[in-house]
């Protein structure tokens, strides 16, 4: 029988003179500790929608996540096999 693991990930969005902040946090049951951040900013000739702020910068920093868990999983691969990882998909 398998068990199921539940990850899950937290996205923090903070605004600031016209700036957008966003932390993508995955929690998992290991001591994997990976953030990814984005950022985006207002351009002063467009309409303000801060909606759109937070889907930028949360995209962007869910991109950073994605990028550094397939770091970290060719980290440990490479470090059971001592050979270089080939990642495809």
């Amino acid at each position: 029988m398998s068990t199921a693991k539940k990850w899950s990930v937290e996205l923090l969005i903070d605004e600031h003179e016209g700036r957008t902040r966003a932390e993508a946090r995955l929690h998992t049951q290991d001591p994997t500790n990976l953030v990814g951040v984005g950022t985006a900013r207002l351009n002063p000739s467009d309409q303000d929608v801060p909606e759109i702020g937070d889907e930028l910068a949360a995209s962007r920093a869910l991109s950073e996540l994605s990028h550094k868990l397939l770091d970290a999983a060719a980290n440990d691969i490479e470090g059971v096999t001592r050979a270089s990882a080939q990642l495809s998909e």
